[in-house]
């Protein structure tokens, strides 16, 4: 009797968890390794929702051109068309899971609207806890099956024999009794749903587990990535204690953005105002916070409809309860008086590269979600896609490993020319001054010279510093020590990605491109 193929999933967000269902439905044997406990992913902490044509006067075509549009011409059309087209069979999957979306009085789902969408087909659950329900579902849902989950274990490297991924190397958590042991777990497919790379800037919506473990151990192992210039900046994050993300469907119910003048700012830089494209909108806050020697703009809620002050605060304590809880934790009352709001590191577009089922270049490796570059989001990510990426993709890679490990060959992606894939130069000047390294060095350094604007000597001044930083060996032993190794490899790749693409595109913006175009 054959046994079943063993699948390692790294992970346990909404993708990597969709990943361990299909796998397990399919006859895997699913190990699902997380350096937190199970249900502490990125995907808890989504607000804005999940986009997907639910409702019979949308049309899958908009859809389509909604994300191209956002992606600004870089998206890959057939990922997106897949994504478009197999969402409403996931979402659906998400509701038989029970994933309680919310329903208006006559039991039909509720439609959001978020930027740069042509149509309310956002769904959301508790209002703005989206992510937190569905993460809930699908943790439930692997606990239900024969899957192994082994906690508090952080991804040191990828195993590969004769080019091919056969395991992976982890540091077991002391708390659990390991003592910090080093372990290595064999597989025949290892899936990598380690989330982004948000603990690499200053400021990020980000959990701080977002540190670039996935995307580090690919690099090392030698499969390829791409698009690490196009880092997404969520434009509306309290700027009043802790980084607290404030959903862009407050946006879409009708707030807006005001300088300290009252000025509606955004419709300088484009027509749609607050609800264009998030690069537009963070780049607009980042210009009226330049004006204003630093000091965060103001999202004004008090300009959603309601009869009065008091009817208007028990709407948005209705409609968004965890962020309403958030404002009043830090003594604000957005229901009648503007708060401060700053953009923040959000979500990396670039990752791992992958065909459409999540395969990379390297034999045994599949990625998905926000470590995974499959495409979908070109150079900026459409609101609320990609809740539905990691569930889309989930589902196919899930799907594909079963049925190469049944037949015992392994694809990989082939080569893609045009840049797809293209070798980038991540030399810099070690001999340049620079500070001592510390994590949050590193996140100054990022959030000064390769954030929402860049230009070609930030650009150099941050890889001169980084290849000095690099320079000087390390040995690792802790879990942290770890994280800021991958850091530092993620950093050198995503500036020189930044340096190569020398025009603005997207979410990757070069104000010396733009300030040559004016000449």
């Amino acid at each position: 009797m054959t046994s079943a193929p063993r699948v390692i999933v790294v992970g346990s967000g909404i993708a990597g968890l969709t990943v361990a269902l299909h796998a397990a439905d399919r006859g895997c044997s699913v190990t699902v390794v997380t350096k937190d406990v199970l249900e502490h992913a990125n995907t808890r902490y989504a607000q804005g929702g999940i986009a997907g044509v639910m409702f019979a006067d949308d049309r899958v075509e908009d859809h389509i051109r909604d994300t191209l549009v956002a992606g600004a011409g870089l998206s890959d059309e057939a990922a997106v068309r897949v994504l478009a087209t197999e969402g409403p069979a996931r979402i659906r999957e998400l509701v038989a899971l029970g994933v309680a979306f919310d329903r208006d009085e006559h039991g039909e789902f509720r439609k959001g609207l978020e930027a740069a969408h042509s149509y309310p087909r956002i769904l959301h659950s508790g209002g703005d806890a989206t992510g937190t329900e569905i993460e809930r579902a699908l943790v439930a849902a692997v606990r239900a099956t024969a899957a192994t989950v082994i906690e508090h274990a952080f991804l040191v490297d990828l195993l590969v024999e004769n080019a091919r991924v056969s395991g992976i190397r982890i540091l077991r958590d002391e708390r659990d009794g390991h003592a910090g042991t080093l372990e290595t777990l064999q597989a025949d497919a290892v899936v990598l749903a380690t989330g982004g790379i948000g603990e690499l800037f200053a400021h990020s919506t980000n959990p701080a587990v977002a540190t670039g473990d996935g995307i580090a151990a690919a690099i090392r192992a030698g499969a390829a990535v791409a698009d690490l210039e196009f880092v997404q900046f969520h434009p509306t994050v309290l700027a009043a204690g802790d980084a607290f993300l404030v959903s862009e469907a407050v946006r879409g119910e009708g707030a807006t953005l005001i300088d300290e003048e009252g000025h509606r700012f955004v419709f300088d830089d484009h027509p749609d105002g607050e609800l264009a494209p998030r690069d537009v909108v963070a780049r607009a806050i980042a210009r009226v916070m330049r004006q204003q020697d630093g000091r965060p703009v103001l999202l004004d809620a008090t300009a959603i409809p309601a009869t009065d002050a008091d009817a208007r605060a028990a709407w948005l304590h209705e409609r968004f309860p965890t962020i309403d809880a958030a404002m009043a934790d830090r003594g604000l009352d957005w229901a009648r008086t503007p708060v401060p709001v700053t953009p923040a590191a959000h979500y990396l577009m670039g990752g791992i590269v992958t065909d459409l089922d999540g395969r990379s270049s390297l034999a045994g490796l599949y990625a998905v979600g926000e470590t995974a570059r499959t495409g979908v989001h070109g150079a900026n990510r459409l609101a609320s896609n990609s809740l539905l990426e990691g569930a889309v993709f989930g589902a196919r890679a899930g799907d594909a490993l079963a049925m190469d490990s049944a037949s015992g060959v392994w694809p990989v992606l082939p080569h893609h020319d045009g840049g797809f894939d293209r070798d980038v130069d991540t030399a810099g000047d070690a001999g340049a001054p620079h500070p001592a390294f510390t994590r949050a060095a590193l996140q100054n350094l990022m959030w000064e010279n390769a954030s929402l604007v860049r230009d070609e000597a930030g650009l150099a001044r941050a890889a001169g510093v980084i290849a000095a930083w690099r320079a000087h060996e390390r040995t690792p032993h802790s879990e942290r020590a770890y994280e800021d190794e991958n850091l530092l490899l993620v950093a050198e790749h995503v500036v020189a990605a930044a340096r190569a693409r020398t025009i603005s595109a997207g979410a990757h913006f070069r104000r010396d491109a733009e300030l040559a175009a004016v000449r």
